[in-house]
């Protein structure tokens, strides 16, 4: 069966807008995935439009991010950032405003409709239907894995988000999935049918996350030329576990009381999901742990800076409980700084154990600990994986992202599958 040439997505991301910074709020790799995965299609040709929610008033009702890349900001709800309980209230009317902007236009305008996160498949699902189009849905994360593996002071996700999930995986006409990890998730969680499920690695910006030198970064930033640095990058939340490395410094102290002197952890990032009920939580846990004074809490930072602090590292801590895939490794590997990594989801695709980092099993801090005194101790074999890592990065690239997701796009295309008719909003 001949392909036809994809010539323009529609990107939905209702929750949360690919130009919000990075590290905070709902914030984070899938506003990263979907900037630079559009950006290495447009290089290739396809039109990307990336429809999102308006939450100020004097947004634009669209902005060019770069030639062929344009973010359409609609009406749906105030004009503020609303906890993601509150946006299936807005769906309709974040669905009409999508609906009014191809009505613009002449029939077939769009070629696919590629939906991020739940929310956004919702609203894929009857524009695809109105369109006659089809619908690519990327998860990004997914509400039966997160209960699964909850941090004990986290909430899980509610039963609307579950069946709204199922509902998007049964009308989808390809899921994308970061790794196979997350495409067998897919199948045994959600009875997704193997045929439609492709998996798609991420990527990293090897330009911006490269090898620089670790003196000049931290003259930069102002850390101690001889400090050992751990460092955690992310939004502040119980699902990122960023107080996991934090009890592990304190038990590392209490082992080694000479790190004091010299021992830096630098959390980047702000509060986010659960953990803006408790926006000073690191800092209070920082405190009750005696180790506020080699604690330094740090806000989000744009790409540029953020290399700077992987470089400075010596080894970055990804202690989430869960990750579809966990970008933060990446850039941090791309950047020779290894990673010591929760042995979960897409971060044992990410990190290669014992080559560009080290996976570990579990959250005990006493676990933690002993590995990241790993690092300490042993400085030629911290250098080893440094170089693993670099080695690791290199074979993600955003470009063959895009180019992938052209061909899943193609492929949709061809085998439009037709979905049971979408309830109507009421």
């Amino acid at each position: 069966m001949r392909r036809r040439r994809v010539n323009r997505v529609a990107t939905i991301s209702m929750h949360t807008s690919p130009l919000d910074q990075p590290g905070t709020g709902d914030a984070g790799g899938m506003n990263v995935y979907i900037v630079e995965a559009a950006k290495r299609l447009a290089e290739l040709g396809v039109e990307v439009e990336i429809f999102t929610r308006q939450t100020a008033r004097d947004l634009p009702p669209v902005a060019e991010i770069v030639p062929g890349v344009s973010v359409r900001h609609v009406t749906a709800g105030p004009y503020e950032e609303l906890d993601k309980g509150d946006l299936p209230g807005q769906l309709c009317a974040f669905l009409s405003g999508v609906l009014r902007t191809e009505a613009m236009y002449d029939p077939g305008r769009y070629d696919v409709i590629h939906s991020h996160y739940w929310l956004s498949g919702q609203v894929g699902w009857l524009a695809k239907e109105r369109w006659g189009v089809p619908l690519v849905h990327t998860m990004h994360t997914m509400a039966k894995v997160k209960n699964l593996l909850l941090a004990e002071d986290d909430r899980p996700e509610p039963t609307a988000r579950v069946l709204g999930e199922e509902q998007v995986v049964d009308v989808a006409d390809r899921l994308v999935a970061n790794t196979p990890t997350e495409a067998r998730e897919l199948v045994e969680l959600y009875g997704a049918a193997p045929g439609r499920v492709e998996v798609v690695n991420p990527g990293v910006n090897l330009t911006v996350f490269r090898p620089g030198p670790r003196g000049a970064a931290r003259r930069r930033l102002g850390v101690p030329r001889d400090a050992l640095m751990l460092l955690f990058v992310g939004r502040v939340q119980p699902l990122k576990a960023p107080d996991v490395l934090l009890r592990a410094a304190a038990r590392m102290l209490a082992d080694d009381p000479s790190l004091r002197s010299r021992l830096v952890v630098a959390c980047v990032g702000g509060p986010s999901g659960n953990g803006l009920a408790r926006p000073s939580h690191l800092a209070d846990l920082a405190a009750h742990l005696g180790i506020q004074d080699v604690v330094r809490i740090v806000p989000p930072a744009p790409q540029h800076e953020l290399a700077d602090w992987y470089r400075a590292a010596d080894v970055t801590v990804v202690p989430s409980h869960s990750e579809s895939f966990g970008l933060v490794a990446l850039e941090s590997q791309a950047c020779g700084t290894p990673v010591a990594a929760a042995s979960v989801g897409g971060l044992r695709t990410a990190v290669r154990d014992g080559v560009s980092g080290v996976l570990v099993e579990g959250h005990d801090p006493h676990d933690w600990a002993h590995v990241l005194g790993r690092f300490v101790r042993l400085p030629a074999w911290r250098d080893e994986l440094s170089a693993g890592a670099v080695a690791q990065a290199a074979a993600f690239g955003w470009s063959a992202t895009a180019a992938r997701l052209a061909e899943v796009y193609a492929g949709a295309m061809a085998h439009l599958h037709r979905a049971p008719v979408a309830v109507p909003c009421s």
